[in-house]
């Protein structure tokens, strides 16, 4: 099995990325194939909504010349593509809601004079994430937004894992973190 990881975090050594640490660890103790692209490497341009992508329905198609194609591609290899990301203001990260407005369209040919295919149709999704609030209260409307994106782009949603950090004085990783995190990779080779 392939999982493509999103990862949102501008730190590679954040509490997202020590999160997702034993989350990969899982999959791969299990033999998966696991790749992480950082988007805050990338060059992922913001949506021009000039629908360019929407003219040829077997490709992703965006007029923007930027590390997005590279990204659909690898999306399109996967059998499990995972958002991580830290929230800021009760969402995910800048670079990761660029690339999410680009993919919608790209990906789903919805959206010219003709309703076309979604190229990634039945790809089975999940979430990691971390936030300052209660996960119910901190990481809620970013989750519901996934379910909506998934819905209507034709994804199958599995479920997030959400973490709280209490404080920038305090430790974020701790032992009951790593198991929840590899409680989460199991669950979701067993969703596979």
């Amino acid at each position: 099995m392939k999982i493509y990881i999103l990862m949102g975090s501008p730190r590679k050594d954040g509490n997202t990325a020590a999160l997702v640490n034993p989350f990969t660890d899982e999959l791969k103790s299990a033999g998966h194939e696991v790749e992480m692209v950082w988007l805050y490497d990338k060059d992922i341009k913001p949506c021009m909504a000039c629908r360019a992508c929407q003219k040829d329905w077997k490709v992703f198609g965006c007029a923007r010349q930027d590390d997005a194609q590279d990204i659909f591609d690898k999306i399109l290899e996967a059998d499990l593509l995972v958002f991580a990301t830290p929230i800021y203001c009760w969402y995910c990260t800048a670079p990761m809601k660029a690339l999410m407005d680009r993919l919608v369209y790209g990906m789903n040919k919805y959206y010219d004079d003709k309703m076309g295919p979604a190229l990634w149709a039945g790809k089975a999704v999940a979430s990691i994430t971390t936030c300052g609030y209660r996960p119910e209260k901190g990481a809620d409307l970013w989750e519901d937004g996934l379910k909506r994106y998934c819905k209507h782009s034709g994804l199958r949603y599995l479920g997030q894992l959400a973490e709280r950090h209490l404080g920038y004085h305090t430790i974020f990783m701790d032992a009951d973190k790593e198991q929840h995190a590899r409680a989460f990779a199991q669950e979701m080779m067993e969703a596979l």
